[in-house]
């Protein structure tokens, strides 16, 4: 009876190994020769510039550390609880790029996360999302990057341990945390809705920066778009945990999108700043606010939006006070003096170029990361609001300082619980500025 179980057992492990290399094995795809630009139509690449821009692709394969270093040649450093992963050449390169890769060879690696020659990628590339996006896009999209000019240029070797460098094992995770398939219109919702979600769930995979992930770095599928920590900033829910007194509408999502500022929550900073600014600006208006219309919706802006005029005229009331009353509490004169002049509004509503920090989403968040960055970064001109900057407090601010002010405007500005830690806190976002801002002029 023993040796049946055994040898049962033992039966079931070699059939569940094979099975899973099965499952696991991905043949080599031919390299081809590199095909010529002028083979690609025109609206072909147009349209592929298009969807380059909505997955902002320049932003995560172009080298940002070392001085810089050409677009789509890759080398741009993630680092991971598993070690750095350095981003790919997608230059049509035929040595160090992809220009010996056909169109079948990317439609897989977009669709699946397999590159040409078998190997499984790291879900730090977001296949994840690319998988929803349409076989024309993705064809569009391979031609435009195939006409872009070949830049021969190593990225340097990631550093994931044993024995996560295994990349058959990177089929384990795709079978506990991937789904493949193109995205599916929701015949409950009307065009632009879909559209929408078809932008934001799928090219622009805003679920890798806004959704928590599990200790294997797969998205929480249950915690959808709560807000996650990203390069020592903190990217906000975007559903309705988002903890905001004022409600993040179509327009201010719009408005946040397309320009890089909303006038109720404020700017674009840190590595949200390009969104805005560099890629979304590409794409036409209706797409823009087609992912404002999902989002909102997921918000349910509507139906929450009667409690702003409310949350508006204490904000309004509150920063008059700092501006103009009699300041008895010494953490209050150091905010007049290193933040009143800019951060004043005492109209009925916000004025352009004065964000109203009461309402923004910085100071309502659980952890004070997005203050402290900002105010150790700035935010400049080419930044948030066209035109306006904020000077870095890197110097000007000792860490005891940012610490009084963060606590002075979390109890007077919100009915959050206080944070805690707030000077080692700083001391600990100061900590991941390599070297101090190029503004920090104070």
């Amino acid at each position: 009876m023993l040796k049946r179980a055994v040898g049962a057992a033992i039966l079931a492990g070699v059939v569940g190994g094979g099975g899973f290399l099965a499952y696991a094995w991905y043949p080599s795809i031919a390299p081809i020769a590199k095909p010529a630009a002028s083979s690609f139509s025109d609206e072909a690449v147009r349209r592929g510039a298009l969807v380059a821009a909505a997955g902002y692709c320049a932003e995560c394969h172009t080298r940002q550390d070392r001085g810089g270093g050409p677009a789509l040649a890759g080398d741009y450093a993630m680092e991971t609880p598993f070690g750095a992963i350095y981003s790919p050449n997608i230059t049509p390169d035929p040595e160090t790029g992809i220009g010996h890769w056909s169109e079948a060879a990317f439609k897989r690696a977009m669709n699946r996360g397999v590159s040409r020659d078998g190997s499984h990628l790291y879900p730090a590339f977001p296949f994840d999302h690319f998988t929803k996006v349409s076989d024309q896009d993705v064809a569009d999209l391979y031609a435009y990057l195939m006409t872009r000019a070949p830049v021969h240029m190593e990225h340097r070797a990631n550093t994931v341990p044993f024995p996560f460098s295994i990349r058959l094992l990177q089929a384990g995770w795709k079978l506990m945390f991937f789904t493949p398939g193109r995205f599916r219109p929701d015949p409950n919702h009307d065009t632009q809705w879909n559209r929408g979600a078809y932008l934001a769930e799928g090219d622009a995979h805003c679920g890798s920066c806004h959704t928590p992930r599990n200790l294997l770095g797969a998205e929480k599928a249950s915690h959808a778009y709560d807000g996650a920590v990203i390069d020592g900033w903190i990217a906000p829910p975007l559903n309705d945990h988002n903890p905001t007194p004022v409600v993040w509408t179509e327009d201010e999502l719009f408005a946040y999108l397309r320009h890089g500022v909303a006038p109720l929550h404020g700017s674009a900073a840190g590595p949200m700043a390009p969104v805005p600014h560099q890629f979304l600006s590409q794409l036409p208006e209706s797409d823009v606010r087609a992912i404002a219309h999902y989002y909102a919706d997921l918000d349910h802006a509507a139906a929450r939006a009667g409690q702003d005029q409310a949350a508006i005229a204490v904000a309004m009331a509150q920063s008059k006070i700092d501006l103009t009353g009699p300041q008895t509490d010494p953490d209050a004169r150091l905010y007049q003096g290193a933040c009143a002049a800019c951060h004043y509004n005492a109209a009925p509503a916000p004025v352009s170029g004065r964000p109203e920090l009461a309402l923004n989403n910085a100071l309502w968040l659980d952890e004070p990361n997005n203050l402290f960055m900002v105010m150790l970064h700035g935010i400049g001109a080419a930044e948030g609001q066209d035109g306006i900057a904020m000077p870095s407090f890197y110097a000007g601010l000792s860490d005891a300082d940012m610490a009084r002010i963060a606590a002075y405007l979390r109890r007077t500005r919100t009915t959050r619980p206080p944070w805690t830690d707030l000077e080692k806190k700083a001391a600990a976002m100061r900590a991941t500025l390599k070297t101090p801002p190029i503004n920090a002029s104070h």
